[in-house]
């Protein structure tokens, strides 16, 4: 077996650093729209669990030029519809979808209760934070008023 150079084994030694486990459990406190439970980042991918209340936590149609998406749903129910309100699928526990950059699309639950949804973003742009999201319609719950949480470290 050959032995790593000094600047691979650097780079295997950074990265084994910054591994972590995480926890999910649903937060207390989403009590309007929607809430956003963040599990890990890395320059690349984003995992997120989102907490989408019923009647209020509804995105609006949008695309993003630098993330694809991965959709599975943990608990409830959703629709995804893309341009034209033309239903592309419902998903409930343990089903979902891909939304690869620059697709146009928006969600609702469509569940008796609260939504939660597995939301892992694969970022074409390492190390920026924006995915590029567009607003094609006015959005029906302002991001800015959702309530972020942190899943709990292992």
């Amino acid at each position: 077996m050959n032995e790593p150079d000094s600047e691979l084994e650097q780079r295997h030694l950074e990265a084994e650093a910054t591994i972590k486990g995480f926890s999910y459990s649903k937060p207390e406190g989403v009590d309007r729209g929607k809430g956003f439970v963040r599990l890990a980042v890395t320059p690349l991918i984003k995992g997120v669990v989102q907490v989408v209340k019923k009647n209020g936590g509804e995105n609006n149609l949008h695309y993003h030029t630098s993330v694809d998406t991965f959709w599975m749903v943990l608990k409830g129910r959703v629709r995804f519809y893309g341009p034209n309100d033309i239903l592309m699928g419902e998903y409930g526990p343990y089903e979902g979808t891909v939304t690869p950059r620059f697709s146009r699309y928006w969600f609702e639950n469509c569940g008796e209760g609260d939504l939660e949804l597995l939301q892992i973003a694969a970022n074409a742009n390492a190390g920026q934070r924006s995915g590029g999201r567009t607003d094609l319609s006015e959005q029906k719950f302002k991001l800015s008023e959702a309530i972020n949480f942190e899943a709990s470290k292992l």
